[in-house]
Formats: C-alpha cells, sequence, structure tokens
C-alpha cells in the first residue's frame, strides 16, 4: 500500500481507466504500469461486482502506482490494495440515487475509511454513453449551464474534483477550456474519446487530468502516445 498523499493528484497529468468487466493480461498491465501514467483507476458502469474489483486490484497488487476505486455501486467497493476512493456524484442526473441515495446507503452498510475516499463531481455530457443512460443524466446541456454545475460544485459544494464525462466520444475541447478558465480551487478532469496523442494534448493543454481507458482494450500503441512525455 502506497503512503496517501494530501491531494496527490494536484500533480497528476494522466490516470489509466481500466474497466473491472473486461479482461486484461498481466503483459499488458505491466506496459500500462510502465507507461509513464500517473494512476490507475478501477472504473466500470455495468456488471460491476465486489469479484470482479477484487480479481483487478489483485492483478495491480504488486504494481508500486497510486490505485484509485471508483466505485459504481456500494457492493463493488473493496478497500484491499486500493489507495483511494474516488466517489461521484452525478450533477445532472435526474435520479437523485446518483447524487446522494446511493451514497447514503454505502455509509448506512458499511465501515469506511474516510481517509481514502474523495467527492468527484461528475458531469456526464455523452447522451448515448452507458452511464448516461444509467444515471438519467441530462445531457443537453448549454455551455453556461455547464458552467453553472461546475461552479456549483466546486463553490458551493466544495468538491476537490470536477470530472466532465463524455465516455466513449471525444468531447468540446472549447468547453473544457471555458472549464479550465472558471474554476479556481478544483481540479478538473476530462475523459472520453482520448485515443490519440493529438487529442490527449489538446484536452491536456486545457483539463488538469485526462483519464484514457477504452483504447488500453483496443490499440497498445495509440494508448501510449496518450501519455504525457516523461
Amino acid at each position: 500500500m502506497m503512503t496517501v498523499k494530501k491531494e496527490p493528484w494536484k500533480e497528476w497529468k494522466h490516470i489509466t481507466k481500466l474497466d473491472p468487466d473486461k479482461q486484461i493480461t498481466e503483459a499488458a498491465l505491466e506496459t500500462i504500469v510502465e507507461s509513464g501514467t500517473d494512476a490507475i483507476m478501477i472504473s466500470g458502469t455495468q456488471n460491476i461486482t465486489d469479484k470482479n474489483v477484487s480479481q483487478l486490484t489483485t492483478l495491480l497488487k504488486e504494481y508500486k502506482i497510486p490505485k484509485i476505486l471508483e466505485p459504481a455501486t456500494p457492493d463493488a467497493v473493496v478497500y484491499g490494495d486500493i489507495d483511494y476512493i474516488f466517489v461521484p456524484l452525478v450533477l445532472n442526473s435526474m435520479d437523485l440515487e446518483w447524487i446522494i441515495g446511493k451514497h447514503v446507503k454505502w455509509i448506512k452498510t458499511h465501515k469506511i475509511n474516510w481517509d481514502r475516499v474523495i467527492p468527484e463531481g461528475y458531469i456526464v455530457l455523452n447522451p448515448e454513453s452507458a452511464v448516461a443512460k444509467l444515471t438519467k443524466s441530462v445531457t443537453n446541456l448549454t455551455t453556461e449551464e455547464v458552467k453553472a454545475y461546475a461552479e456549483y460544485a466546486e463553490k458551493y459544494l466544495r468538491l476537490p474534483i470536477i470530472y466532465i464525462e463524455y465516455s466513449g466520444t471525444y468531447g468540446d475541447s472549447k468547453l473544457v477550456k471555458d472549464l479550465s478558465e472558471l474554476l479556481s480551487e478544483a481540479s478538473l478532469f476530462y475523459g472520453g474519446g482520448i485515443d490519440t496523442k493529438e487529442r490527449a494534448i489538446e484536452m491536456r493543454s486545457y483539463a488538469d487530468v485526462i483519464i484514457v481507458g477504452n483504447v488500453v482494450y483496443t490499440n497498445e500503441e495509440k494508448f501510449l502516445a496518450t501519455v504525457p512525455d516523461l
């Protein structure tokens, strides 16, 4: 287990997201860890269980890299070899389960190590994504509406991370730029469709941290191109 530091993501640029519901080899994991990525995020939307989360964390156990669990449900939370638990509040969801419901259930039914828990303000913007459909997110937002959600999360809720999630498609870089200029305290995370070096460079120029996931499973060379030069 790595030593937990205060707000380590302030120094990060690149996170690799791994889905517990997808198969990955030990050789691929070694490539990811050695790529220069700053952290591994274990996260997914469909078929996420404590069993497949535990299987993935076991594979990662020996690697000295920050490991983040971003749980889709309280039942999928495992502590074991996890350094941080990033808990999303889906701000533009029409279902309170994803803003407060599941969070209260988790607190009621589990003994929580709060030192590892970091809340995230999620804004989901791809209507075709599994996460948008599951959380009933309103995605047809104007730029001003997205900025209002982000400002509410930073100034009112005091959330340390604002996560713009396009999940599976490449998003609006102008919007991410506007948010980077708006936020002054929270770290801006961006995820979605980063599968080339050019896209990685563009979003990294605005977001504090980019999250790269799907390309890990489809093209190793393209994934490696998304990692900042060391």
